[in-house]
């Protein structure tokens, strides 16, 4: 499939054929990240807006107090469906059986999300390439984002990350609007969105995650799958069964398919040669030519997960037409997030890593599967996901253990299981003792240090979320990063 430019004959948007919410009742549901920009973004369009959110704080007064002064209404403390509602827009993160959503489902009020509400806003020929899957979303569209702007496009990155997206749709003070967008979506997202049709999208994998909202894995999945819209060019994990399903059953059987793969890639996809990144897909005679993107040393780390997270970034920023030089260009000029496989130090010959962002057991396998022998810093709340599989992958690969939060002993019954030679150490404590310098991460690193040995890595890859002892992962690592420090 040849590199070619996105069409501009998508279908026309309301905001540029009319303005269909001039005059409409539109209940805002949540105070939240999205919930701000999307209240003034209505009334910047002319809609009575009614924002409704269950708190009652101080925090949560400002925001309605600025809201209340920008002409909306603001109910605090419940959240009552107002009376002749038009349409409700819903903060990400509320549960489709929440009372006010279901009271809307019942009188056939449309429900949307930021994200449905965006793509109605947005100008017609503004490009959305779309990123999901359960692990590396915010790291791609990082990705995606330096390739575009290395190639001179006027991108953003935006959506679960960055940017509030309904901001990036919306002209700036100087009557700008983005050319690209590389959104991040959720599942609670494309949950909440029906008319979506993001030029090129990609679903990185699938494991169980937010189970209890979807209410179960294929709803969870199918969530995700929903990015492939009509007509949208499908960019697959080939090693990842649930991307590739979801593209088959609930893409478009028209649109391009590019596979995405760890070893030499055949006609139509993207690959691995030696050390270099290469494309089949978006060349000329695909079954006879390929073109070099970058090597392995342009990809920050090189771990292989994070080498399929640049290959589904350039897969993406390809589809636009973006150049070999500017793919490598972009990957060179990206930043990690913290917190993301992020090297802290070598003590006495041994490698301490955070990644601390591995908050499920898929990303934690992903970072476990980097490194040839680890002494694994694991621990927190696992939300009701499954460790067996993911210490039976790892077993060959594990030193040591060093085990803490509400859920230890979960992953302490599974290394039993599993792996029974392995040593096993738990360390109780708050995040923060009184002493300054003396927190439960200095006592982590000094048991992990006594079962490391030279040419080891230390590496905190928790496999579980952080709020039972922390205030989130980002404290987490922080502070694991600091005891290293303290013991370098």
């Amino acid at each position: 499939m040849p590199h070619h430019q996105p069409s501009t004959s998508s279908p026309v948007t309301p905001a540029e054929a009319e303005n269909t919410f001039a005059g409409a009742l539109v209940c805002v549901a949540g105070l939240g990240v999205s919930g701000p920009p999307v209240a003034k973004a209505l009334l910047a369009r002319g809609a009575r807006v009614v924002v409704v959110d269950g708190r009652d704080d101080d925090v949560t007064r400002t925001v309605a107090a600025e809201l209340t002064e920008a002409g909306a209404e603001v109910v605090l403390g419940r959240t009552p469906l107002p009376q002749g509602c038009d349409l409700v827009v819903t903060s990400p993160g509320w549960r489709p059986d929440s009372p006010l959503l279901l009271q809307a489902a019942e009188a056939d009020i449309e429900v949307i999300g930021d994200v449905e509400l965006a793509w109605r806003l947005k100008p017609a020929d503004q490009v959305w390439l779309a990123i999901t899957g359960t692990n590396g979303k915010t790291t791609t569209v990082r990705m995606l984002e330096a390739m575009l702007r290395a190639d001179g496009r006027d991108a953003l990155a935006v959506g679960n990350v960055g940017t509030p997206i309904v901001d990036a749709v919306l002209p700036d003070a100087h009557g700008r609007v983005h050319d690209v967008l590389a959104v991040e979506l959720s599942s609670f997202q494309l949950h909440w969105s029906n008319s979506l049709r993001p030029y090129a999208a990609t679903v990185l994998n699938i494991a169980p995650d937010h189970l209890d909202w979807h209410g179960g894995l294929d709803p969870y999945a199918r969530a995700k799958g929903r990015v492939f819209a009509r007509g949208t060019v499908r960019v697959v994990n080939t090693a990842d069964a649930w991307s590739v399903r979801l593209a088959e059953e609930d893409g478009d059987p028209h649109a391009p398919l590019v596979g995405l793969r760890l070893d030499t890639p055949r006609a139509g996809e993207l690959g691995i040669v030696e050390d270099l990144l290469v494309d089949r897909a978006f060349v000329v005679e695909p079954h006879g030519n390929a073109e070099e993107l970058a090597t392995l040393g342009d990809v920050h780390p090189a771990a292989p997960h994070n080498v399929a997270n640049a290959l589904a970034a350039a897969a993406l920023a390809r589809s636009v037409g973006v150049s070999a030089d500017s793919i490598r260009a972009g990957l060179n000029a990206f930043v990690p997030e913290p917190h993301r496989i992020a090297h802290v130090a070598r003590v006495a010959g041994v490698d301490y890593v955070d990644d601390s962002k591995a908050t499920n057991p898929h990303a934690a396998a992903a970072s476990l599967n980097s490194y040839a022998r680890v002494v694994w810093v694991a621990g927190g709340l696992l939300k009701g996901a499954d460790v067996d599989e993911l210490v039976a992958s790892a077993v060959d690969r594990l030193r040591g253990a060093v085990l803490i939060g509400a859920d230890r002993a979960r992953i302490r019954e599974a290394l039993g299981k599993h792996a029974p030679d392995v040593p096993v150490i738990e360390v109780e404590g708050s995040a923060v003792d009184t002493a300054p310098g003396h927190t439960v991460m200095d006592a982590v690193v000094a048991q992990a240090t006594t079962l490391a040995q030279e040419g080891d890595t230390v590496l905190l890859a928790p496999a579980a979320a952080s709020m039972d002892m922390f205030t989130d992962y980002p404290e987490r690592g922080r502070l694991f990063a600091e005891a290293v420090l303290r013991l370098a």
